[in-house]
């Protein structure tokens, strides 16, 4: 039996032949409540009675007039695809078809409402054994031009602001000007450093070549397409002078007394970046190879269901940031198929991860305590200047402690993971890769042999 705390239903499953589940569910009775006033709002409001207005319908009136029943089976109906979902969820299954569900009308909405759920699921794969399997390891190396770049930054952060004289604009110089759309929206005295990236491209390279005084207009590209004009007037125009790359300029722009100790210390910081993503590479190609051995095969309709998910998500983002999804298409330089096929491979890579990653988890036992998953909201909460204690009573409240009891549940399985596999040198996975071997010289078409180890024969 598979119940959370703060969750909507409580769920048994029993394990049937081909990769089936039998989820026998229990819905609350404060839920089944809710179902049910639901139901007779949305059918008060599209049922006309004489005498009342639409949606204003009492209880009894509407009861007489199209019956308990119609009124429980609209509350049932409506409802029961998120109550599977929540069911489904609790159980740690992933549907791969419509679920057959089997249940009769309740009668009462002072009683739990029951219901049995059959669905095909997604089998869990067999996993192979990852102690030992080699996954490229780079070692950090920070290139001295990363070095450099950081040191530019440092000198442009304190450099000297001097008028211009005898030359117009151009590229790395600071304008103020004053910039006016085609509605009279203006912004003044806006100081802006060619380069920068901080206006439209259009707009940029029609302020470089102006002098201080000079007033012209400009057609741009706005994010949502078309053409639009813009009026920019150049009132001031300086360029930055740059300190000497010297001692004193370490001094004076950070704690150390050298410039060889201030670039040692850049070159730490940014190894330690470099080590950290490196790092994060290295147990994403961990799990990756063991998917790759274990031949993990995800259903279709899991891929699509997580790909609209990914989706769904990035068009709130965009959203957010005031775009849409034509232009981050053309901002991106790709196709609505060339997207949509991305996010497939995401989907699928994800969900792959997932199937392993729990497997090993089951294999090897591993326990989350409510005490570790309120650690990690603590230090969530606190990164996030919010009240910790607060915010796990309300995830406990909800049930979406039991997600992060999940994800971490799954790290501990990662961890395990990365601990067995072995790190090989990039040149050495490289080289491997390069041999030739017969397998590689199979058409993608060609057919598959039984071998004892299959499954079954091709």
């Amino acid at each position: 039996m598979c119940w959370q705390n703060g969750r909507t239903v409580k769920t048994t499953v029993e394990e049937l032949p081909d990769n089936r589940v039998r989820l026998e569910v229990e819905v609350p009775t404060d839920h089944v409540k809710h179902a049910v006033e639901h139901a007779s709002s949305d059918l008060a409001a599209s049922t006309k009675i004489p005498g009342f207005r639409k949606g204003k319908v009492p209880q009894k009136v509407l009861e007489a007039r199209i019956g308990r029943d119609r009124i429980f089976s609209e509350a049932v109906e409506s409802h029961i695809g998120g109550w599977f979902w929540d069911a489904a969820e609790d159980a740690s299954i992933r549907p791969v078809t419509r679920p057959e569900l089997t249940y009769d009308v309740p009668t009462t909405d002072d009683q739990p409402f029951s219901f049995t759920a059959e669905v095909a699921v997604q089998p869990l794969p067999e996993v192979a054994d990852w102690n030992g399997l080699e996954v490229p390891a780079p070692e950090p190396e920070v290139p001295e031009e990363l070095v450099e770049r950081e040191l530019e930054v440092l000198r442009a952060s304190v450099a000297e602001l001097v008028p211009v004289e005898g030359r117009p604009a151009q590229d790395g110089d600071v304008l103020v000007v004053d910039l006016v759309d085609e509605t009279g929206e203006a912004q003044r005295d806006y100081v802006v450093q060619l380069g920068a990236g901080r206006l439209v491209e259009e707009i940029e390279r029609g302020l470089i070549g102006m002098s201080p005084g000079e007033a012209k207009e400009i057609s741009y590209t706005p994010p949502e397409g078309g053409t639009k004009q813009a009026g920019a007037t150049l009132k001031e125009l300086k360029e930055p002078v740059l300190p000497p790359l010297d001692d004193e300029l370490a001094r004076s722009a950070s704690e150390f007394e050298t410039l060889a100790e201030l670039r040692g210390e850049i070159a730490e910081r940014l190894r330690e970046a470099i080590q950290a993503e490196l790092e994060a590479d290295f147990r994403a190609g961990a799990v990756d190879k063991l998917v790759e051995a274990s031949n993990v095969e995800v259903a279709d309709s899991l891929v699509e269901a997580r790909a609209a998910e990914l989706l769904n998500g990035m068009l709130r983002s965009l959203e957010r940031r005031g775009l849409d999804a034509e232009t981050y298409l053309r901002v991106t330089g790709q196709t609505a198929d060339q997207l949509r096929e991305t996010l497939r491979s995401e989907a699928r890579r994800a969900i792959a991860r997932e199937l392993v990653l729990e497997v090993v988890a089951d294999k090897l036992g591993i326990e989350v305590s409510d005490d570790e998953v309120k650690e990690l909201v603590r230090e969530q909460a606190e990164a996030a200047e919010e009240d910790p204690e607060a915010v796990i009573e309300q995830l406990w409240q909800t049930g979406r402690h039991e997600r992060l009891r999940q994800d971490l549940r799954l790290k501990k399985a990662l961890d395990t993971i990365v601990e067995g596999v072995k790190p090989i040198p990039v040149e050495l996975a490289r080289a491997r890769e390069s041999i030739w071997t017969p397998e590689k010289e199979k058409p993608a078409t060609a057919t598959k042999l039984w071998t004892p180890s299959s499954k079954e024969p091709a």
